[in-house]
């Protein structure tokens, strides 16, 4: 009797399965059909999207909610190539992942084979790794190591290529064992738990002291500090020192927004005039005015807590700390806790920094408390905003994407748990969204899942609204239809001249899109609404449901700006 064998697609799903693998993304196709359903086999749930990026996007977005490497499976070249935009999206964004693809057969390399691609040179500049296995027997090594790169230092995006004829190769059942056996042991031998870190407590110290010593402290909250499930040890930081703090918009709910010493509200004076600033899990990049006047103060002091030391290499703050957020701030904590000190409700910044939140809430409350029909964006998401609140713990996961849309919502919308935030990020990535949504909905399964989108955006993976019913994921799609891109048609005269004077603006879609009844032809529910009785409605019911639905909620056209919060870039 022959000794029964594995190939090269089952090698690759026992792999992954083994090395803690739960969830795969991706599309299939030839030549990883078989790995997608192997995988499935050996524990690794398959999510069958209609677009790799969509797949991408959500595999990216697993990283961050989980901790854990999210998988992205693509088919060979032009597969590869979609797939390009959840991996360099990941990198970015320093979220983990790893994307798994085939590629041609190596005998036919350079010959022009179907779909033919180098996809090392072509995923390298997105990748901190990009390897190929060769053989059979190169899989799980490449599999192991490709998942520790994605979390070790800053997390980000690998790759592992393997080629449609190392898939086809076999080798006995027992030898396959023992490879897996070898390369999980080789990777807890290379990547010991918890990883160690040179000491820190020369720059704690340097911290601590120079807290201490601040006449105007903040504390910036990053979604690296989310990330690395930061949220007691800065919950207790903030409570201890009386510190105020600003998360940055996926740092939201690390520290609840409803908290009093959120600087939220107050965001220009307390980057303004802070004389210290500690930084925990955010890059001082585009998002944070790269810490430069004359949005910062020239005088101001960063404490820098970065995974990266190149980062803090190239931002040369103040104190930098290379290490873990959460280590770090406990790490700090400490150090207070020997020598404490706290700054009282009644202190000069203090009372500057909540009493100039308090005056811009009233104003914008006074805003949100008019029903103004048709809807500009303030009164439809006031509405989502009690309805997502009255949801109570766990709180709903919230998706955000689009110009408008994204911009009002990050101040409307109040996130007072870690990670139920998932927007544009770092690159302002548009097309995110419903990828998100469905990474959301099998990461954190006890949660709804809201997505508030602008009509362009939602347009980039609407077609992934086929994988919500066919899943049947509680997530919930609130479409703001204000008929195109920012808005419709915002042309002046002098644009509107020439040949194809006559078509649509570049911004423009079809006025009054029925987008709520593309969740209808798949069997979902589907909303058009236009009033705030009408949304009330639809939120009510189909947050009841938890199942897939789509609120088409129309928007005046005229209600946003030109590129949302970012004019000075178009």
């Amino acid at each position: 009797m022959a000794a029964e064998t594995v190939d090269g697609s089952a090698l690759a799903g026992r792999a992954l399965a083994a090395a803690g693998a739960r969830h795969m993304f991706g599309v299939v196709g030839i030549p990883v059909t078989s790995l997608a359903s192997r995988a499935a086999a050996a524990g690794v749930r398959f999510l069958a999207f209609r677009n790799e990026q969509s797949a991408g996007y959500a595999a990216a977005a697993y990283g961050f909610l989980t901790g854990s490497p999210g998988l992205l499976l693509t088919v060979s070249g032009p597969g590869c190539v979609h797939g390009l935009a959840g991996l360099s999206h990941a990198t970015a964004n320093a979220w983990p992942l790893l994307m798994v693809s085939g590629s041609c057969d190596q005998a036919d390399a350079g010959r022009g084979d179907f779909q033919e691609l180098d996809q090392i040179a072509a995923t390298k500049p997105f990748a901190k790794l990009a390897v190929k296995a060769t053989t059979i027997a190169d899989i799980p090594r490449l599999v192991f190591q490709a998942l520790a790169a994605a979390v070790s230092g800053r997390p980000g995006g690998c790759y592992l290529d393997i080629p449609s004829d190392v898939l086809h190769q076999t080798l006995p059942e027992s030898e396959a064992a023992d490879l897996i056996a070898a390369a999980a042991a080789d990777s807890a031998a290379s990547n010991p738990s918890p990883p160690k870190q040179k000491p820190l407590n020369e720059g704690i110290e340097k911290a601590a002291d120079l807290l201490r010593r601040a006449e105007r402290p903040l504390v910036v909250i990053g979604k690296g500090a989310a990330y690395a499930r930061a949220e007691e040890a800065i919950r207790k930081l903030v409570d201890t020192t009386g510190i105020p703090f600003l998360p940055t918009p996926m740092g939201k709910g690390v520290v609840p927004d409803s908290h009093p010493l959120s600087a939220t509200a107050a965001r220009s004076l307390a980057i303004g005039q802070c004389d210290v600033a500690l930084v925990v899990g955010a890059r001082l990049n585009w998002l944070l005015h790269f810490g430069e006047p004359p949005k910062w103060s020239k005088d101001v002091k960063f404490i820098l807590v970065d995974v990266c030391e190149e980062e803090i290499e190239l931002r040369k703050p103040h104190v930098g700390i290379v290490g873990d957020a959460k280590r770090v701030i406990e790490l700090i904590n400490r150090e207070i806790k020997d020598n404490p000190f706290c700054l009282a409700r009644s202190h000069p910044w203090v009372e500057a920094i909540t009493k100039k939140a308090k005056d811009n809430v009233v104003k914008m409350e006074a805003q949100l408390a008019k029903d103004v029909v048709p809807f500009n964006f303030m009164t439809p998401l006031r509405i989502i905003r009690d309805a997502i609140l009255a949801e109570g713990s766990p709180a709903p996961i919230v998706v955000s994407e689009g110009a408008n849309t994204m911009d009002v919502g990050r101040a409307v919308l109040v996130q007072n748990e870690p990670r139920t935030r998932l927007d544009a990020g770092t690159w302002g990535t548009m097309g995110v969204g419903l990828g998100y949504c469905i990474a959301a909905a099998v990461a954190e399964p006890e949660r709804l899942v809201v997505a508030v989108e602008g009509d362009s955006g939602f347009g980039f993976s609407a077609m992934e609204v086929e994988t919500l019913v066919r899943y049947q994921l509680p997530v919930v799609v609130i479409v703001f239809n204000n008929n195109g891109v920012y808005g419709g048609d915002r042309r002046g005269p002098d644009e509107i001249t020439g040949p194809f004077k006559d078509d649509p603006a570049p911004t423009s879609f079809v006025p009054a899109a029925g987008y709520h009844k593309m969740m209808e032809a798949f069997g979902g529910k589907g909303y058009l609404v236009e009033t705030p009785d009408e949304l009330k409605s639809a939120l009510s019911e189909s947050f009841r449901a938890r199942k897939p639905a789509i609120i088409n909620c129309i928007i005046d056209p005229y209600a946003g700006a030109e590129s949302g919060r970012m004019q000075h870039k178009n």
